[in-house]
């Protein structure tokens, strides 16, 4: 299996981003032919304060080559296009293969 991991740094407005994220960016996201499994995950602060990032999507697929299709086909450019509606602190991408230990 393989996934596309979205690292969300912390916005400027955290309420309007979650209202779009939820709303508007998620559903575009759902829309990704071959899409697997789709995993948000939002951070909590630790003892030791807040952490590097804000949020995290995992977007996951049985291969590497339906990855890159999805990357490059139209709803995949669509949910990448939309970033700039909401991303206010900015996104890392990391693209790999996993596998489930447990």
């Amino acid at each position: 299996m393989h996934k596309v991991t979205a690292l969300y740094h912390h916005p400027t407005d955290p309420e309007a981003f979650e209202k779009y994220y939820t709303e508007t960016h998620a559903p575009i996201a759902m829309r990704i032919k071959k899409l697997a499994h789709f995993e948000v995950t939002k951070f909590m602060d630790t003892p030791d304060g807040k952490p590097a990032y804000y949020r995290m999507a995992e977007l996951c697929f049985a291969t590497a080559e339906d990855m890159m299709e999805a990357l490059a086909s139209p709803e995949g450019q669509a949910a990448s296009s939309d970033l700039a509606m909401f991303a206010t602190g900015g996104v890392t991408f990391l693209l790999g293969s996993y596998e489930v230990l447990k």
